[in-house]
């Protein structure tokens, strides 16, 4: 009979695990967990979750009942949990059943729900795991009955150990060049590498060079969460870079999500928000490069519109940076979010008909290209039942210098002119 790779190399106790030291090294938190408790295991695919979920519910001497929040519905919830309920009721032991659920975040905030009562009497001890930030996909009621472990991406020599036990296990050989490749395309990912070997021995190879492997196995692309929790990783990685003026590392996240399959475009209207953000009036032709790159884009398509992009980035990166416009723009926000409504003062308001002019409206106006500077020295353009607040404050950064100096100007001019 069949059995896959993953099932055969599966570890059968924690010393076996390959990764996640942290957790289960001696004195780590799985180490010491002689008591059943509920949990969510959070990490990338192919890192061991189901694994790590199986072996502490067998070292419990627990009952076990596996639902993927992909297949189950409220059917298969009611029926789990009407098991656990049965076994509480026959056994002593208050706690006896473990739920695992595999992609737990699938769950919508009823099927969630259903489980808080059951945690709460000691029915059961649910461990779910998860790819997706728990603090976005779990309800909050969720969240604060388990605790969240985090699971990291494999590293290179723990792809190289789990590559050895399948060695030993098939009749495949590697030559550096294609273990170095293997390894590469795995990316962290056990159950990746896994794959890759299966469509090897499904193709009756046995000694396997850098050539072979590329022919066999041309649709493994590097992985990518897209609009996953390492999307966001990487778009951070990328949007930090370019702001702390990195040419080089900006580049690389780039390129790094590019090849991963991430959307050029989306990528181009990202950094069109970082033109704003992060470098604003410091430097007026950083919005121009970021605009014309994702026309350009989006005239041109991928691979030769990328290059457009690839510059933008750059661009940004070495250009002066501020974000007095940003910090202006929420301290203004926050100040009308706070403030009560006031009226617009009777000045400034516009007087188109003759019922309003009788009114006042837009009287004692002054019309500011008709004074020196084109400017109205000491004019009040605030409600008159507010202090005047002063939100932008502009940066020493390229053009903001000029900008600066020119406020600096106006408020002489005030100074000058106050009565």
């Amino acid at each position: 009979m069949y059995q896959p790779l993953a099932e055969i190399l599966r570890p059968k106790s924690l010393k076996e695990v390959i990764g996640q030291q942290h957790l289960i090294a001696d004195g780590g938190p799985f180490a010491v967990m002689t008591q059943p408790r509920s949990m969510i295991l959070w990490g990338p695919p192919g890192v061991g979750k189901t694994t790590l979920a199986l072996l502490l519910a067998n070292s419990w001497n627990c009952h076990i009942i596996k639902l993927s929040a992909v297949f189950s519905g409220v059917k298969e919830i009611r029926e789990a949990l009407a098991v656990a309920e049965a076994r509480k009721n026959e056994l002593l032991t208050a706690t006896n059943v473990v739920l695992f659920i595999d992609e737990i975040h699938r769950f919508n905030k009823a099927q969630q729900d259903s489980f808080l009562h059951h945690l709460e009497d000691g029915s059961i001890v649910i461990i779910g795991a998860t790819t997706e930030n728990p603090s976005f996909e779990l309800n909050n009621a969720l969240l604060s009955r388990v605790h969240v472990y985090s699971l990291e991406p494999l590293t290179k020599n723990d792809l190289e150990v789990l590559l050895t036990r399948a060695q030993q296990r098939t009749n495949l050989i590697f030559d550096d060049e294609a273990k170095h490749l293997l390894l590469d395309m795995a990316d962290g990912d056990a159950r990746r590498l896994l794959n890759v070997l299966e469509v090897l021995l499904a193709a009756k190879q046995q000694n396997i060079n850098k050539e072979l492997l590329i022919k066999l196995t041309p649709n493994f692309l590097r992985k990518f969460d897209n609009g996953g929790d390492e999307f966001y990783n990487q778009i951070s990685a990328l949007h930090k870079s370019i702001r702390g003026s990195d040419p080089d590392a900006a580049l690389y996240w780039l390129c790094r999500m590019l090849d991963g399959g991430a959307d050029p475009l989306y990528l181009g209207r990202r950094i069109l928000r970082i033109a704003w953000e992060d470098i604003g009036l410091a430097d007026l032709n950083a919005q121009t490069v970021a605009l014309n790159a994702l026309n350009t884009y989006e005239r041109l398509g991928s691979p030769e519109g990328e290059l457009a992009l690839a510059s933008a980035v750059v661009y940004l990166a070495v250009t002066p940076k501020s974000n007095s416009t940003d910090v202006a723009f929420s301290r203004a926000k926050q100040m009308v979010a706070t403030h009560g409504t006031h009226q617009v003062p009777l000045h400034l308001r516009n007087a188109p008909t003759k019922l309003m002019a009788e009114f006042n409206y837009g009287k004692e106006y002054k019309y500011a290209h008709d004074f020196s500077e084109h400017y109205v020295p000491n004019e009040n353009y605030w409600p008159d039942t507010i202090n005047k607040a002063k939100l932008y404050q502009p940066s020493k950064q390229g053009l903001e210098q000029r900008i600066a100096a020119r406020l600096e100007f106006l408020r002489a001019l005030d100074a000058k002119h106050k009565n």
